[in-house]
């Protein structure tokens, strides 16, 4: 079982986050590369919603392919290039993720490999097997 850290002695967490997760021994570990809101047929919305959302289906099939599931996600890192972006994002983002709230750092980037991408989101899951 995964043990949740959010101390009195640091401020909440911003959104549906957590501060610290402890992973117990023996459990099977899975970290994807970044998802950018790219499509199979190659489009790129301009949407943030919608890239983030192709960016948590990605994510959501490369988990049922380690047989996972969002409820073993216990880091998010994403990147932004706006700033204004940030709740478009989120919503997204705590649409997919399950309790116990993984861990989640959200940064603004200059840009990605191609102008027309707002989003990249990259995570780490660890499923119990013990």
């Amino acid at each position: 079982m995964k043990k949740v850290f959010n101390p009195p002695s640091v401020r909440r967490p911003f959104g549906h986050y957590n501060h610290g997760l402890l992973v117990p021994p023996g459990a099977s570990l899975l970290v994807t590369s970044g998802q950018l809101g790219l499509g199979l047929d190659d489009k790129v919305p301009e949407d943030i919603g919608a890239q983030a959302e192709l960016c948590f289906e990605a994510i959501k099939a490369i988990l049922a392919e380690a047989e996972m599931s969002f409820a073993d996600v216990i880091r998010i890192c994403a990147f932004v290039t706006k700033r204004e972006d940030f709740p478009a994002y989120m919503a997204v983002r705590d649409r997919y993720t399950l309790d116990p709230k993984p861990v989640s750092t959200l940064i603004i980037v200059g840009g990605f490999t191609r102008p027309e991408f707002l989003v990249e989101v990259e995570v780490t899951a660890a499923r119990i097997t013990c």
